[in-house]
């Protein structure tokens, strides 16, 4: 009996490398959007003395937008990876917050980006506010202040869950 329960374990653990066709499929993603970027700032690039004011400025928040979401999916890879599947080894490429990112402040990390990238469409839609009713701005304003509560809650969670327990009185025993 004990040798299936070991057997069971083995193949619970190693499934974790399964995980690794999920990361490898948002590099393919990463690559993809890399080239939208890049055929976004060719756009731009080509309007640069064409576009108002207010046109390249909402350009400019459309690349900050997709370096947020491109910046989202490669924490997501690399901290994933290294807490669910393997450590990576230390050397000259190592990022600075490996192994300092656990599924809590990862979440956080990933609620803070969301907010962020909702804030800029938002500030998007705010600037061709004459193109939205008055409900959907409302409706755009009220779900982005969704996310700000949910991570504002993660954040207030993952530091309650955090505190040190206090000693316990041996009387209570």
């Amino acid at each position: 009996m004990k040798s299936l329960e070991l057997l069971i374990e083995r193949i619970i653990l190693s499934s974790r490398w399964l995980l690794v066709a999920f990361y490898l499929g948002l590099v393919a993603a990463l690559a993809v959007y890399a080239l939208s970027f890049g055929l976004k700032f060719l756009k731009i690039a080509e309007n640069v003395f064409v576009y108002t004011d207010a046109e390249m400025i909402l350009a400019m928040l459309a690349l900050i937008d997709a370096a947020l979401v491109a910046s989202l999916i490669v924490m997501v890879m690399i901290s994933g990876y290294e807490n669910f599947v393997s450590r990576f080894d230390e050397g000259e490429d190592s990022v600075s917050f490996l192994g300092k990112l656990d599924a809590g402040s990862l979440k956080i990390k990933v609620a803070s980006s969301i907010v962020a990238i909702s804030s800029i469409h938002l500030l998007q839609i705010f600037l061709n506010a004459n193109q939205y009713s008055d409900s959907k701005l409302m409706w755009f304003t009220i779900i982005h202040l969704a996310f700000v509560v949910s991570a504002v809650m993660l954040g207030f969670l993952e530091k309650l869950m955090a505190k040190p327990k206090a000693p316990q009185d041996s009387s209570d025993i």
